[in-house]
């Protein structure tokens, strides 16, 4: 599954009212961990079909950024159901971010 942009018209529909789990990425452009990031993250949305990632960009999405308190990036937050379940601040190993998701 492909890594899809989130943003203020469309987060409600793809993570508040999601019936799974969905992984946020906070990042930036200029953020050189949230690029260290990116590439493990193409690959756990590649082989894992029971969890949608999110990518959302705090310089185009400030509204989001200040209602999740994000003020570190890269910040992971784990939403089951629609809400919010765990949170990881900074670049993560992927084994990492397999352990935020959890189980298959």
């Amino acid at each position: 599954m492909a890594i899809l942009e989130g943003n203020k018209n469309n987060f409600e529909e793809l993570v508040l009212n999601n019936n799974g789990k969905v992984l946020v990425d906070f990042n930036a452009e200029w953020c050189g961990p949230c690029k260290m990031l990116k590439p493990m993250l193409d690959e756990v949305a590649a082989d894992r079909d029971d969890v949608s990632i999110v990518s959302v960009n705090i310089d185009d999405e400030d509204e989001l950024s200040a209602k999740y308190g994000i003020s570190s990036i890269p910040c992971l937050v784990l939403f089951e159901n629609g809400a919010e379940s765990k949170r990881s601040v900074g670049l993560i190993p992927r084994d990492e971010i397999e352990n935020l998701i959890g189980g298959k």
